[in-house]
This record gives structure tokens, sequence and C-alpha cells, in this order.
């Protein structure tokens, strides 16, 4: 009988510990699941082709990156970001667009209009958002701006020009010719000189224009335009505003108010502007591109987003050059 109870014990022990040994296993296969699944975390490549540095669009790069950072998309661990500066050259906007094709990127940032139409011409599959630039149905990026209806959308830095002319009208009342400096080359430029020429011609002004075709006519344009007109006006150009200490150069000698479309332009050499915050616009950018990634929304269908808001920014420092008085309703915007 005693032999009989040992066998019995001797039975139990072991399905105890076939038992204990079922549980860890189906614990340790537990845990390879979920050391699986951390490792195949899905990982997105960005790439983000800039068309050249300056003050508006490094902000608008940086308010982008900081968004997705805010919403969980970190660069280094769930995203992987290839930063790519054309330098204003339109064959480095070509190979950074066939890089970005070539390694099969999840999604592509292109700051401004040359950086854009460059990629978007060689991709339909790669959903684009675009930040700094003006009008996309203007550069021929969507199908409209309400419905893009393909792989582009993005944010729109359309400026509020007729309320920049009245700023130079308010600057400079005595102004009697207006010139208006821009890149011929620039879709975003020459579409913001023809609504300025409008605003400018509707108060009764004269309208004067020069126009550059890169950086190295920026002087000589500006010299030439200063010399006819009372004040000038320079839009949200690409060329102008990595130029503007060449403009500044000009007009502190001259004497001319310059209107700028936006702030860095004026912290560089410009007058002032009512213009957009960039690094917000960037931000905005940003928050779109989760949605994409995030699968919640396609660039097709995603509307072309405006700035919420606009900021007055004067330069104190160019306005004591140029000897002009800043209307007292202005005063707290000067920097």
């Amino acid at each position: 009988m005693k032999k009989k109870l040992n066998i019995v014990a001797l039975f139990l022990v072991l399905m105890m510990i076939l038992s204990v040994g079922c549980s860890s296993a189906g614990n340790n296969d537990e845990g390879g699941a979920e050391s699986k699944e951390g490792e195949s975390a899905e990982v997105f490549d960005i790439g983000i082709i800039q068309y050249v540095e300056h003050v508006a669009l490094d902000a608008s790069r940086d308010g982008f990156i900081e968004a997705l950072k805010d919403n969980g998309y970190v660069d280094g661990e769930n995203i992987n970001i290839d930063l790519q500066n054309a330098q204003a050259d339109q064959s480095n906007l070509s190979t950074i667009s066939d890089r970005f094709i070539g390694n099969k990127v999840d999604l592509v940032l292109a700051i401004a209009t040359p950086a854009a139409q460059a990629i978007a011409g060689k991709t339909t599959e790669i959903p684009i958002m675009g930040t700094a630039i003006t009008d996309y149905e203007t550069a021929r990026l969507v199908d409209s701006n309400d419905v893009p209806g393909g792989n582009v959308s993005g944010t729109t830095d359309m400026n509020p020009i007729k309320e920049q002319i009245d700023l130079l009208v308010k600057l400079v009342p005595e102004a009697k010719t207006v010139g208006v400096l821009y890149t011929s080359s620039e879709d975003n430029s020459i579409l913001q000189a023809k609504i300025a020429k409008e605003a400018i011609e509707d108060l009764g002004l004269s309208y004067v224009e020069v126009t550059v075709t890169n950086s190295n006519d920026v002087q000589q344009a500006t010299q030439s335009i200063a010399g006819q007109c009372d004040a000038i006006y320079i839009p949200t150009d690409n060329v102008f505003a990595s130029s503007m200490p060449v403009v500044h150069g000009v007009v502190s000698q001259s004497k001319t108010p310059v209107i700028c479309g936006e702030s860095g332009m004026v912290e560089s050499g410009g007058l002032a502007t009512l213009g957009i915050n960039y690094y917000d616009l960037g931000y905005q950018t940003g928050l779109m591109a989760v949605r994409v990634l995030k699968g919640e929304a396609e660039p097709a269908t995603m509307a072309i987003e405006s700035a919420s808001g606009f900021d007055f920014a004067i330069n104190g420092e160019v306005a004591e050059e140029i000897e002009l008085e800043i209307p007292e309703d202005l005063k707290d915007y000067v920097f």
C-alpha cells in the first residue's frame, strides 16, 4: 500500500512540474510576442526637401519637426528624417527628389514652391506635405486647393497683401509711387506681385516693378527701383528673402522704406510687415503629416490650410536709419 502511495505522489509531482513548465512556456511565448511587436514597430522615413536656407523656411522646417515630436514621432526613434537643402539650385532639387524616391521614403515635406514642384513632378505615390507655398493651384501641384486630388497637400503662406500695402501707406503716407521687387521665375512671387499691383493702383498710386532671375541680380535691381519709387514692396520671394542684407545695404543709403512679405525679411533688413509666423505654419503642416502617418487621411482629400493669424513686425533700427517716424499705434510692434 505504501509503495502504491509513493507512485501516486510521484505522479502528482510530475504533473505539477509539467504544469509549471507549460505555464512558463506560455509566459515566454507571450513575452516573445511583446518583444517581437516592439521590434517590429513601424519606423517611418521622412524626407525634407528645402529649397534654400533663410529665416522663414528654416522656421517652417523647425515647426514641422516639433509638431511631429509633440505627437510622438521622434527622429532617431520611430522616424528617420533625411533633411536636404537644395541651395536654390534646380539640379539639386532633382537629385534630392531622386534620392527620396530611390530610398522609398514614407512621406516628404517640401519647403517652398520649387521644392514641391520638383518632388511632385517625379512621384504620384509618396505623400507630399508642402509649406511656404503661396498657391498650390497656380503652381500646378493640385487639382484644387479645396480637393487636391493627388498626393500633395499642405499649408499656404499667402499673405494679406492688400493689408500689407495699407501698412506701407500708413508708414509712408506721402508715397506716390510704389515699387515691387520679385523673382520672375517664382510662381508664388508672380502671383503676389499681381495682387500687389491691383492693391497699389486701387489706392490711386503709381506702380513700377523690377524683376530678378537669381541673387546676383538683387543689388542692381534694388538700386534701379529705389530711384523710381517712394517705397518698395517685396513679397515672400525666396531669392529676396535670402538676399535682404543686400537690399538693406542699398535702401539704407537711399532712405527707401521696404515693406516685406514676412517677418524674417524684416529681421534681415526690411522695415516692416504684417505677415505669417512661419514656425506656426510649419507646425500646422506637421499636424497634417501626423494624420497621414497615422492613416487617418490622405493628401488627395486634405484641403490646403491657411495660416490662422498674422503679426506686425517693425524693425526699429531700420526705421531710425531711414529717418522714418513710426505711428504711435504701431510702436508696440517695434523690435
